[in-house]
């Protein structure tokens, strides 16, 4: 009891330092990512107690029902799909052979496929298995993927601009070019330096339920009857005869080399059995009425992973930081604008399905409650990470519009320096729901906080990725700064007003790959 009296003491302490911006935004956060809501997996009660949440926030927020004149809630209909691990099976065929692949281990079934199906295909390593005429890149030229599946590392030439690549490696553009190209199925391996979750961790999730959107015309993955991941300790095995190894390959890639392309020697026989369930989920909008019917869209996204295998003893998966806090923000900055007058009309949008690939933006892009013509910009917030103090932001996006030197001016008065995306390979710029603003040609950024290579902070943030990223430890009992939260917040807010009340549209720079997706400018 003792104990319990002096830390009980200590938070209150702490609490009571706190600025009431800070405790505002932390209080969202302890609801948001308590146990209670069960890792706010879309279609599940936690997340339909924290979508409530967030609309009772933007209504005491003084805006407007934004999916309906009655209601802030959007429906998003999805499928929750269940692998039957038992009932599924991977066999590598080889010199009249088979070998069974140890699934969980050696490598897993993905299941954001068509329907659950049996193939038996020949494998063809395509290297990146990317196709890009900007760069003269077709590494699916002279090579027959017809009938059979395309194997390639995950990644880029790391010559390429940032943005470029991580558009090239989107689910979307690279199925796009293999099932053009004949491919039925994918099979693919991550170099482990460069990956954010290690295989020991990330193959825990291949059990949970995997939620994919029913319109068709939102699919990045029609066409795709088989989709494998292989562990990059267990490539060697299907390697074998090839006269190529894992290690050279990976060390290729590293050195910016050419890719080598061949078949495999061998067959992989692949039967993927799960179950499939309707779901919906919701998206949750508000409105803060501007002037003019141009709109600009503040979006973060709301779901996590809800329940799944146990860390250390525990199996709900939080997500205080990925991302509670970007939802956090966005209910304190509309409370901060909510008094101002503004141009434009401010939409907030507090997405689901994310985590899942992007599902609620990619149905709010594609069905607005708002004119989708009127959308002039997307502030996107996810996982901004204030675990060190704030120095510096950088800012995804920063080069692609003129949206970027606007933020560096309003960021300059709050003397922060804004920084370029310093690690292109994580691809983060279309790996959250800016991208799908993005594929509709709205402009549009998103937000870290800086960490100086080879300093302490750059350290905490690799520490964080590895040990917290996608697990039950993004919790409430994290180290977080919350008064470099509250900061950031006012820094946004700011660029947001400043956003709705420029005199010019939003507009891509001519050198910008994405500006083929605007409609005009």
């Amino acid at each position: 009891m003792k104990r319990f009296t002096l830390v009980f003491a200590a938070a209150c302490l702490l609490a009571a330092d706190r600025s009431p911006e800070a405790a505002a935004w932390w209080s969202h956060i302890e609801f948001l990512a308590s146990d209670n809501l069960e890792g706010r997996l879309p279609g599940t009660a936690g997340y339909k107690k924290a979508a409530q949440y967030v609309a009772s926030q933007f209504e005491q927020a003084g805006l407007k029902a934004g999916a309906s004149k009655a209601s802030y809630l959007q429906p998003v209909n999805m499928q929750t799909r269940i692998i039957d691990e038992s009932k599924s099976s991977l066999v590598f065929l080889r010199d009249g052979k088979s070998r069974k692949i140890q699934l969980g281990e050696e490598a897993n079934l993905n299941i954001r496929i068509d329907k659950p199906d049996t193939v038996e295909a020949e494998v063809v390593f395509v290297g990146h298995g990317l196709k890009i005429p900007e760069a003269k890149i077709d590494d699916l030229e002279g090579i027959d993927v017809k009938g059979k599946i395309a194997f390639y590392l995950s990644g880029a030439p790391s010559h390429l601009p940032a943005p470029l690549a991580a558009h090239a490696q989107s689910a979307a553009e690279r199925w796009k070019n293999l099932r053009d190209a004949g491919a039925i199925g994918t099979m693919s391996f991550t170099d482990p330096q460069t990956t954010d979750i290690p295989w020991s961790r990330s193959t825990l999730r291949r059990l949970a339920p995997v939620l994919a959107l029913t319109d068709p015309r939102l699919s990045d993955t029609t066409g795709v009857r088989i989709s494998i991941t292989v562990n990059p300790q267990h490539l060697d095995l299907f390697l074998a005869g090839t006269n190529h190894s894992a290690e050279q390959l990976l060390a290729m890639h590293r050195r910016n080399e050419p890719m080598p392309r061949f078949p495999l020697k061998g067959k992989i026989r692949a039967k993927s059995v799960f179950s499939l369930k309707p779901t919906t989920s919701e998206n949750v909008v508000g409105i803060l009425p501007g002037a003019t019917q141009e709109t600009i869209v503040i979006s973060a996204h709301l779901d996590h992973l809800g329940i799944g295998g146990k860390i250390d003893g525990d199996s709900i998966y939080n997500g205080a930081m990925d991302n509670a806090s970007g939802i956090a923000s966005l209910i304190e900055i509309a409370k901060t604008l909510s008094t101002k007058k503004l141009n434009r009309t401010i939409a907030f949008v507090a997405v689901t399905g994310e985590e899942g690939g992007l599902m609620g933006s990619k149905h709010f892009a594609a069905h607005p409650t708002v004119g989708g013509k009127d959308i002039v910009a997307d502030i996107n917030l996810d996982m901004f990470l204030p675990i060190v103090p704030l120095k510096a932001l950088t800012v995804y996006g920063l080069a692609e519009s003129d949206l970027g030197a606007d933020f560096a001016t309003i960021a300059g008065k709050f003397e922060l320096a804004v920084k370029r995306d310093p690690e292109p390979a994580r691809n983060i710029f279309i790996r959250s729901d800016q991208y799908s603003f993005i594929r509709h040609g709205i402009p549009s950024l998103t937000f870290k906080f800086h960490a100086e290579p080879g300093s302490p902070d750059e350290k905490i943030m690799a520490d964080w990725r590895r040990q917290r990223y996608h697990a039950p430890s993004d919790d409430l009992q994290q180290p977080v700064e919350m008064e470099s939260a509250a900061h950031f917040n006012r820094v946004i807010a700011a660029f947001v007003e400043h956003t709705a009340n420029r005199p010019t549209r939003p507009k891509w720079k001519d050198t910008s790959f994405f500006r083929r997706y605007a409609t005009s400018d």
